[in-house]
């Protein structure tokens, strides 16, 4: 899976509200929560600051275990008042056994449970899948197509609008279209040593991009917390971590 994936929220509280609603029908309690962070294992979201301004335009999908999860999801988050972005129903255009429903979160991201007839690796409640809106998706994909095998990432479909990426437990498609670009997103990939870290920042800078954190343990997040952050094309904060533990 993702390590983690984040976003900032223009309000913690109302986040908070919408996204336990939602994720606790499909079988997830927050791992964390306080004044600055609400964690659901590996969905973290935290308030806006000047380091960290606010998420937009992300669309974010989490695995349901059954099509009834699904409908409960959907209805859930209209029931709290917040819009639905898509009613629950099979989306064949992508796969004969998609069942998905689709809301928006309170700050207009796009936020979907899916299940799928067939058996899965990933956890229910946990990301299935990520879409980025970027600017340029043969850009993007060069910077991932870097740091893929040092995130566990394997490029797969590509066309002019659309790159899409994936890991045994995911996917991550980057694509252009009509819609806003998503901003501010911070996503992490886990590594299990050290020295993947460092090869993945070493990579990166190398071939061009920027520095957001060299190398190194970040004991703050816990003792043995050892990343290091690039920007990818869009400004995205992206990480690789080895936790020690």
């Amino acid at each position: 899976m993702f390590d983690h994936v984040g976003i900032a929220v223009s309000d913690l509280a109302a986040s908070e509200r919408f996204y336990r609603a939602v994720l606790t029908v499909l079988g997830v309690e927050p791992s964390h929560a306080d004044a600055e962070l609400v964690e659901w294992e590996d969905w973290d979201i935290g308030p806006t600051d000047r380091q960290h301004p606010l998420t937009r335009g992300l669309h974010v999908g989490f695995r349901a275990p059954d099509r009834a999860a699904v409908d409960a999801f959907w209805q859930a988050g209209i029931d709290t008042g917040h819009p639905s972005d898509g009613a629950p129903g099979p989306r064949t255009m992508y796969g004969s056994d998609y069942y998905g429903a689709f809301l928006l979160d309170p700050d207009g991201n796009s936020v979907e449970a899916v299940h799928f007839d067939r058996e899965h690796p990933v956890p229910d409640g946990s990301i299935d899948h990520l879409w980025l809106r970027v600017r340029d998706p043969q850009a993007s994909r060069r910077f991932y197509t870097t740091v893929a095998p040092y995130a566990g990432l394997r490029p797969s479909s590509d066309a002019p609008d659309r790159v899409q990426l994936f890991s045994p437990d995911f996917s991550f498609s980057l694509v252009r279209d009509e819609r806003p670009l998503t901003e501010h997103v911070h996503l992490a990939f886990p590594a299990d040593a050290d020295a993947t870290v460092r090869a993945f920042h070493a990579a990166a800078l190398a071939a061009g991009y920027e520095d957001n954190g060299a190398p190194g343990e970040r004991a703050v997040y816990h003792p043995g917390y050892f990343g290091a952050f690039v920007r990818d094309p869009d400004g995205h904060n992206v990480e690789v971590v080895n936790h020690n533990r």
